[in-house]
């Protein structure tokens, strides 16, 4: 059954646990939702293991419909969220609305996501009042990374953990259905998921979280430029790769692949006729 807005709010009501994974292509996309994920963020993490930028910031509109547009072809049961990236909506209420729209137009998105907290919320309001879901995303937000000088744990003070738990108020009340909690302390997380009436989904944000979101190729062991603290590798994906590679370059160079179970036939009189 698709999972849409209403099985996070469901979700939230009955103390059931969500689940989130990133992808980014098609094939990636299909295994996730087969295996029975609530929902699967086009995230613009994709900047990072995907295009191998350093951040994110460089990601553009089209490589967000670009990707999101695959991932939905994919995705048949689980909700899709795409990320907005940089710039796309933080230079006003209608850029925001024109670029939600595409992303749900062109990226066939379910619903976006976007970061920041009251500062955002005219923009959340305006695209959430058009019919588009829109997902909040607080605390560490990649695309601040030059202001935060790194990727920190974010609100370890008394005056930035209040700024996040009046925040998570703001989005909740400018019409966010669910917000993404990344790399704060878990006591306070669990404290905003009280808090709050729509579901927190933790990304290094500890246990007390409605759900947890992590980036596929980090908890399948296929990305070695960071590994945060958060991520638990669920299998080592990436040897398993790096050896299949390297023994398809051996039986190619040996001639042990292609084997006689590889080729096509072709009938001998045919083959006469050919060379004569």
């Amino acid at each position: 059954m698709k999972n849409t807005v209403m099985t996070f709010k469901e979700a939230k009501n009955k103390g059931e646990k969500l689940t989130m994974l990133t992808a980014y292509d098609y094939s990636t996309a299909k295994f996730i939702d087969e295996a029975g994920i609530n929902s699967i963020l086009v995230g613009d993490s994709l900047g990072n293991v995907m295009l191998g930028y350093e951040d994110t910031v460089s990601v553009t509109m089209e490589d967000m419909i670009h990707h999101g547009a695959a991932v939905a072809r994919g995705a048949k049961n689980a909700l899709v969220v795409i990320d907005m990236p940089f710039m796309s909506y933080q230079t006003s209420v209608y850029d925001a609305m024109v670029n939600a729209g595409r992303l749900m137009k062109e990226g066939r998105a379910n619903a976006v996501k976007l970061e920041g907290g009251i500062e955002v919320c005219p923009q959340i309001k305006a695209i959430t009042d058009a019919g588009i879901p829109v997902c909040a995303h607080l605390g560490m937000t990649p695309q601040s990374i030059n202001a935060f000088g790194g990727f920190k744990v974010q609100c370890k003070t008394e005056e930035a953990a209040k700024k996040l738990i009046e925040d998570a108020k703001a989005v909740e009340e400018a019409g966010a259905f669910a917000v993404v909690l990344e790399c704060v302390p878990a006591k306070l997380a669990e404290i905003i998921t009280k808090t709050v009436n729509i579901p927190t989904i933790g990304i290094g944000a500890g246990n007390g979280c409605d759900g947890q979101v992590l980036v596929y190729q980090d908890m399948l062991g296929m990305f070695s430029d960071f590994t945060p603290k958060f991520v638990k590798k669920f299998a080592t994906v990436g040897e398993v790769m790096k050896e299949a590679f390297a023994e398809y370059i051996k039986e190619v160079s040996d001639g042990t692949f292609p084997g006689k179970e590889h080729e096509y036939k072709i009938d001998e009189e045919v083959l006469k006729k050919v060379i004569e």
